[in-house]
């Protein structure tokens, strides 16, 4: 491993995969990251939930991890979304990630095959010892149905390269068990921009975001504010992107963020199908929160 694992903290971001004429639109997404590093951002994810990895062929995961890859210039770390219900699949995704650069890899549970705990173990298991890449195990129960426990993360947290958790259960009291089950050195981030104030209280050390994709400043100042202890100041910006936080969500996620994203000029509002296209009611709900936060005129 050549990560320092204390880069793996801050804001990072979740990044969309920007499409046009239904391809992906790498000329927007090396912009977009240049966007992101310019205003703070301590980190990148491509190919994560937020950036519709399930609808990505293997061809355009690696043009966009090596997009995100070229584009940062190892100035923040390029963590790829790399996991997958099969075992050998996520495997070569995450052997592609390392080859094309990426230097950790944030793979989520197993979703639809319900596996147990011991098949939680062997998956992560299995994956780890098939790469040098620092893994970030990524517990999602929302999306993926399976909830990794704590005694499990316990488990893989003695595996030299499995190194921390995106921790989307939005169950504060886990940063807690699991700095106590796993050691104080295993990052833990949030993913989930609602509860990252509590969860960086807790013990955690940053959130994996999808509100930073358009007020990628404000979520890196809130993280610094919390990263050095600052949480009345940290609470005062959690307050501005509050209502962010919230509409972001109000339809399935990434289609409210490619929207906010659009009105921003970053990119086109398109997703994938089976991802509808966001309703006009939804529109101006983004719309009014984002002007509240000072986003838009």
């Amino acid at each position: 491993m050549t990560l320092d694992i204390a880069r793996l903290r801050g804001s990072i971001t979740a990044l969309i995969t920007p499409f046009r004429g239904g391809r992906v639109d790498l000329k927007a997404f090396e912009a977009f990251v240049e966007r992101q590093i310019a205003e703070g951002t301590h980190g990148v994810v491509p190919c994560g939930t937020t950036g519709e990895s399930p609808t990505l062929s293997d061809d355009e995961f690696a043009a966009v991890v090596g997009c995100a890859v070229k584009a940062s210039r190892g100035r923040v770390p390029v963590i790829a979304g790399t996991g997958s219900n099969s075992t050998s699949h996520a495997i070569e995704l995450t052997q592609l990630a390392q080859k094309l650069g990426a230097d950790a890899a944030l793979v989520v549970t197993p979703y639809y095959n319900k596996p147990t705990q011991e098949g939680l173990y062997l998956h992560y298991r299995a994956i780890a010892e098939a790469t040098r890449l620092p893994i970030l195990i990524y517990n999602i129960p929302g999306r993926s149905v399976v909830d990794m426990t704590v005694d499990t993360m316990a488990r893989l947290a003695k595996i030299s390269n499995i190194v921390g958790v995106k921790d989307a259960t939005a169950n504060l009291a886990r940063a807690s068990q699991q700095r106590a089950a796993c050691g104080t050195n295993f990052v833990q981030i949030s993913g989930e921009d609602a509860t990252a104030l509590g969860f960086n209280a807790h013990g955690g050390v940053g959130c994996i975001s999808v509100t930073s994709n358009i007020a990628p400043l404000l979520c890196s100042d809130f993280q610094n504010a919390c990263l050095k202890g600052d949480y009345a100041g940290a609470r005062e910006l959690h307050e501005r992107l509050m209502p962010l936080h919230d509409v972001l969500f109000c339809e399935t996620s990434p289609v409210p963020v490619k929207y906010a994203a659009s009105l921003l000029g970053l990119c086109e509002e398109d997703c994938r199908l089976p991802l509808a296209p966001l309703t006009e009611t939804s529109k101006a709900r983004v719309r009014a929160a984002m002007t509240k936060a000072g986003l838009l005129n």
